[in-house]
């Protein structure tokens, strides 16, 4: 054999052997954002829909222990917060003014302190936006994880029987306020 029998091929162009690995890199790219952020625009939901509440007791900011267990028989909102969360304040006059409108009604509603990082920013939140309902501490953020809080607000909504009937993340507004409400048999706002 000579060596004219072996001729070497010209490679390809650049452009051409390019192509592949930044298809691949384009796909992995898609579908990392795409696992790392599922439900990034999801408002409602979550795996505890038609379960039992985890139980809780958690101490007020004036340091009286409530219990999950001691509101039975009566609807129960939570909603954990932070002073520090953007959202939190834009919801926090819907809460002032169900606060009023529920207090007659029998539903319960707590705020649950969510990696608060100053105790008195939360009281001065709950006194600028005159919040007459508990708020919680959650020390080591237990009852957050045990109800699946991933990022603040976000809001259960429990019935008379103690079952998670909805939950809603994000800022709230007065519909979807309304509709956790009336999965639970409360009167909305």
């Amino acid at each position: 054999m000579t060596n004219s029998s072996f001729s070497k091929s010209t490679p390809a162009p650049a452009w051409r052997r390019a192509v592949p690995p930044l298809i691949a890199a384009a796909l992995v790219g898609v579908l990392g954002y795409t696992l790392l952020s599922p439900a990034k625009n999801a408002t409602t939901g979550s795996p505890l829909i038609g379960k039992a509440a985890p139980a809780f007791t958690l101490q007020s900011l004036d340091g009286v222990p409530i219990s999950l267990a001691s509101l039975k028989g009566r609807p129960v909102i939570l909603n954990f917060w932070a002073s520090w969360c953007g959202p939190c304040r834009e919801e926090a006059p819907l809460f002032r003014e169900l606060g009023a409108a529920q207090s007659a009604d029998g539903a319960a509603i707590l705020g649950i302190l969510f990696q608060e990082t100053k105790e008195q920013n939360a009281r001065d939140f709950i006194q600028e936006f005159a919040l007459a309902y508990p708020t919680l501490r959650d020390p080591g953020i237990n009852t957050g994880v045990d109800y699946g809080v991933s990022g603040i607000p976000e809001t259960v909504f429990i019935d008379r029987d103690g079952i998670v009937q909805y939950m809603d993340r994000g800022g709230l507004t007065r519909e979807r306020l309304n509709v956790g409400l009336r999965k639970i048999g409360v009167k909305g706002i």
